[in-house]
């Protein structure tokens, strides 16, 4: 209908309000038949004071528990680890490993062509042959001389005896050519006994030099046994020649100087080779953790310490261990290129120093730790 009016919610809303407005006693009759709002009661507080508690307990334990416990993630597994090369060069004829396997001490690894070695071995075994020859030779002469130069000096007296009468024969025979009467001789026989006192008197000189010469026997035999010195002196030559020549053919077989594993092999049959040429190296199954603690963290920290090493590829290995050294020195000290703290603006860093923890339990003798992995060690400082 045209004389029907329409109200909005608005218009309601407003006239309630005024409506309210209008009677205050309805309106403190409506409060009075409100429903009064409950308390809270305790049961919220004494949830919200066991979890406080429960918090502090925890925190106290873990205070308790970590307060002696020093840790770092900057850590990871070492090893001794040597380049395996040769002395001798060549071609290579044999490769008894493979790569990452497992050598004793001893092992056979790689051969090198050793044909020129025993050609030098052999000819070094002839020379020995020949200075023992030459020293059994001198030592004959040797033993021959103790008999011989005594003999002589024997020989050159009885020489310069004969030589004696002989002279005094011809000294004899021309007295009594020169003392007879002329008649009764000639100028013939004067002249031969006169030539017989001289050749009797040269007889008797080159006697007595013989003599002379024959009575330095022991400088003989002094001769004799130095030349024999002389051929024993040869024969070590000989011998270190034939050692030496050995140890050049001992460097064609390349041996592992300790157990390990076979690691970067760069070799294979038929390789030229030179001496000091790195054919692979050479893993000690020995392995140790190298930890770089904070200069902070070393107060407490001394050798003998327990540790707790947790492996990153292995987080179910629980290893034991203990601290073995800590290095009298910081890693940047000793790196390439020490800071010079001298020079320029200076800023303070906290340094890292490498603590050496060698490993109790916990690993497998038959299983290795790979050089290098990150672990995570837990020190319990006293």
């Amino acid at each position: 209908m045209a004389n029907q009016s329409t109200s909005s919610p608005e218009d309601e809303q407003h006239s309630q309000a005024d409506n309210q407005h209008d009677d205050p006693q309805q309106n403190e009759n409506d409060r009075e038949d409100r429903p009064e709002r409950k308390r809270p009661g305790k049961k919220p507080l004494i949830i919200l004071a066991v979890v406080a508690i429960v918090m502090i307990i925890v925190g106290l334990w873990f205070w308790l528990t970590t307060r002696n416990i020093e840790t770092t993630d900057d850590a990871f597994t070492e090893a001794n680890a040597v380049t395996i090369a040769p002395k001798a060069s060549g071609y290579v004829t044999e490769l008894r490993v493979k790569d990452n396997q497992r050598v004793k001490k001893g092992d056979l690894l790689v051969v090198i062509d050793p044909r020129d070695s025993l050609a030098q071995r052999d000819q070094a075994q002839a020379q020995l042959g020949l200075a023992r020859a030459q020293l059994h030779q001198a030592q004959a002469s040797l033993e021959l001389a103790k008999v011989q130069y005594p003999a002589q000096k024997d020989q050159a007296l009885a020489q310069q005896a004969k030589a004696e009468a002989n002279l005094l024969n011809a000294e004899a025979d021309y007295k009594r050519q020169r003392g007879v009467d002329p008649r009764a001789t000639s100028q013939r026989n004067i002249d031969a006994a006169s030539a017989q006192l001289r050749s009797a008197r040269a007889e008797l000189a080159g006697a007595k030099a013989q003599v002379e010469v024959a009575s330095q026997v022991q400088l003989q035999i002094q001769q004799q046994k130095t030349n024999v010195e002389a051929r024993q002196r040869q024969v070590e030559q000989a011998q270190a020649q034939l050692n030496t020549a050995n140890l050049n053919l001992s460097y064609t077989q390349v041996l592992a100087p300790y157990d390990g594993f076979v690691t970067k092999r760069n070799v294979q049959v038929g390789t030229l080779v030179q001496a000091g040429t790195a054919l692979f190296s050479l893993v000690s199954p020995d392995v140790w953790i190298t930890a770089n603690f904070k200069e902070t963290q070393l107060e407490h920290m001394n050798p003998g310490d327990k540790v707790e090493i947790t492996v990153d590829a292995w987080p179910d290995m629980k290893l034991e261990g203990h601290v073995d050294s800590i290095q009298m020195g910081s890693g940047s000290r000793f790196s390439a290129f020490p800071a010079e703290n001298a020079t320029g603006n200076y800023v303070k860093i906290v340094q890292r120093v490498p603590v050496k923890i060698v490993i109790d339990k916990g690993l497998d003798p038959n299983q290795a730790l790979p050089l290098g992995l990150s672990v995570e060690p837990k020190v319990r400082i006293k």
